[in-house]
């Protein structure tokens, strides 16, 4: 191998090292898509953490959800939040106001069986079904850094999730 070569196949062990250490120190979790519940009633989560589905099915046009770790910084956004069954189809029905949930460690592995729940403040679900929240929710929990099973959900007042994060990125 000649000197160029060995210089060019070590600049490229190290950018491919240096560019893993930087994804890994990257502290967001991002879902590029909130989608409405599919099956009503189902529940994610368990033991005491355990969130039930709404009672009916929900669709949205478009939404995103981002969490930085260290900080407890969550940013997340859904539009076109509406019922996908029952005669309120189409609408936001009765639901004015929903907020952002971090379910951490789903399997309750780290949690003596129960996940751990992490909500934004409620904020206002428009007409057309738009909602959005940017703020911090403080330090996070252990369970939300040291377990990589982390699911965000959108929940209606009574506490029943009716959306939730779809094609997470580390």
């Amino acid at each position: 191998m000649s000197m160029r070569a060995l210089i060019v196949a070590v600049n490229l062990a190290l950018a491919a090292i240096f560019a893993t250490a930087a994804l890994a120190a990257d502290p967001h979790i991002r879902w590029a898509d909130i989608i409405g519940i599919i099956q009503a009633g189902n529940p994610v989560g368990s033991g005491a953490g355990q969130v039930t589905g709404g009672g009916q099915p929900w669709s949205t046009t478009k939404g995103s959800a981002t969490v930085n770790l260290n900080n407890g910084d969550i940013h997340f956004r859904v539009e076109g939040l509406v019922l996908a069954g029952g005669n309120g189809i189409g609408t936001r029905g009765a639901i004015a106001e929903v907020k952002g949930t971090l379910v951490c460690d789903t399997n309750g592995s780290a949690g003596a069986g129960s996940s751990t729940l992490v909500d934004t403040p409620l904020v206002p679900l428009s007409a057309q079904g738009d909602a959005e929240f940017h703020g911090s929710v403080g330090p996070l929990p252990g369970a939300c850094l040291t377990e990589a099973d982390i699911a965000f959900v959108v929940r209606n007042v009574g506490g029943n999730w009716i959306a939730n994060g779809a094609v997470r990125r580390p």
